[in-house]
């Protein structure tokens, strides 16, 4: 059965590419596509210069993006938030130093450059410091999200003031580990050895389990924890050496803000590497900019109603990571978003943020050329599959595309080898 899948790819392939670029050769494709992996299929082709559609297949039904979500976050970002992260609110009285989360998610996340800048800040304090998360008020978990997710890296939970990217990292080799962030080390108690290691945690507790593996010389694991208001503090006074206490004080109009890192050092990781974390506190930053509230409904509510108006389809969108499959968007509506970021943005920075087929990002192994020609944001959930961006022609023309794939149960390497066939295609002819 793989044999004559192989074979029909091939044969739709060579006859696609050696015939012009059409409308009926582009629906024959597609059409091939519905039948040969069941799914639910929708793509959208626009052309840049001429600032017109150029192909549609069913781009007007709703599509669960899984990550292409981190889209309308991008483009939330870009509209919202300055050229540097706002990362903590602050007043001083004689005798304190109290502070609020603004969402940014940088301070000691291992996978973003921290400049230190917020440490240094707390801890050259000469005052006692306070840390209140008041102004965080929305669930630790996105609406839709899998529950049975929790013990995952990619689910790790919202807060006002992440501290290591809300993850607990564990290192062992045999029964001997490391924790970090080393306070969590006390919580972790090791069970008996298994065929393969894992590090589990109680549903609504920081109590871990490791299990490990003396047959393996080394392993590692990446675990969310559980966020309070308590542990925040605790994690803080164990990080910076010096107590942090916590209260509950709303936040004054005359706070100041202290930054931490360019903008764009957020933007990268989530387009190119897909962090949901990070698209999560972005949106969270967002809405503190609006309203000093850190709740994504409200930064959500003011894109759609001032700035996506104009979009064909309205977009059902819930989260910022694109984690919980309440989101449903259309094709011909990403194509618009992609298209409004285009005109914010320069060109040579916008790219620069993407994934980049066959060089980095979540397509660094598809899409090889001998220049990159695919720049854009890859959603995958289970049973669904898309890719939307920028394709850059053989002749230099900049067109947006949007291809979506919902509800297949063939593997997700076969939808991809089809979409790289199409694309190179569209590549090679348009």
């Amino acid at each position: 059965m793989k044999n004559w899948s192989v074979v029909i790819l091939v044969l739709i392939f060579w006859n696609f590419s050696c015939s012009p670029l059409s409308k009926r050769s582009l629906d024959k494709t597609f059409k091939s596509t519905d039948e040969r992996f069941k799914d639910h299929t929708g793509f959208a082709l626009y052309d840049l210069d001429k600032k017109k559609s150029v192909y549609e297949y069913r781009s007007g039904r709703y599509f669960t993006p899984a990550s292409n979500t981190k889209i309308f976050t991008l483009f939330s970002c870009l509209t919202l938030l300055g050229d540097s992260i706002p990362a903590l609110k602050y007043i001083t009285t004689k005798d304190s130093l109290i502070f609020w989360g603004t969402g940014d998610p940088s301070f000691l996340y291992k996978e973003v450059y921290d400049n230190n800048r917020i440490y240094s800040f707390l801890g050259s304090s000469t005052l006692p410091l306070y840390f209140s998360d008041s102004n965080f008020q929305t669930t630790h978990w996105g609406p839709g999200w899998a529950w049975d997710d929790y013990n995952d890296y990619y689910s790790a939970e919202r807060s006002a003031f992440p501290i290591y990217g809300n993850i607990m990292t564990l290192q062992a080799t045999g029964r001997k580990f490391s924790v970090q962030p080393p306070f969590l080390k006390n919580y972790v108690k090791t069970g008996p050895s298994e065929q393969k290691a894992k590090v589990l945690r109680r549903l609504e507790s920081n109590d871990f389990i490791f299990y490990p593996n003396f047959s393996k010389s080394g392993f590692k694991a990446d675990v969310p924890f559980k966020v309070s208001t308590e542990l925040t503090a605790n994690l803080l006074t164990d990080t910076l050496n010096k107590m942090v206490r916590a209260v509950h004080k709303p936040v004054p109009k005359n706070a100041l803000t202290v930054y931490s890192l360019p903008v764009d050092s957020l933007y990268r990781v989530m387009m190119q590497e897909s962090d949901n974390f990070i698209a999560e506190q972005l949106l969270l930053m967002c809405s503190q900019v609006i309203s000093d509230t850190l709740q994504p409904e409200i930064a959500i509510h003011h894109i759609k109603e001032n700035f996506l108006k104009d979009l064909k389809d309205e977009p059902r969108w819930v989260d910022g990571s694109g984690l919980s499959r309440y989101n449903l968007f259309t094709p011909r509506s990403i194509v618009q978003v992609w298209e409004k970021i285009y005109q914010l943005l320069p060109r040579e920075r916008l790219f620069a943020l993407l994934a980049t087929g066959g060089r980095s990002g979540t397509i660094k192994n598809w899409y090889n050329a001998n220049a990159p020609y695919i720049f854009g944001k890859t959603g995958s959930l289970s049973n669904n599959h898309s890719l939307s961006g920028y394709l850059i022609t053989k002749n230099g023309k900049t067109l947006i595309f949007c291809f979506m794939n919902n509800n297949y149960t063939t593997s997700i390497n076969e939808i991809r080898r089809n979409m790289e066939n199409i694309l190179r295609t569209i590549y090679e002819k348009y």
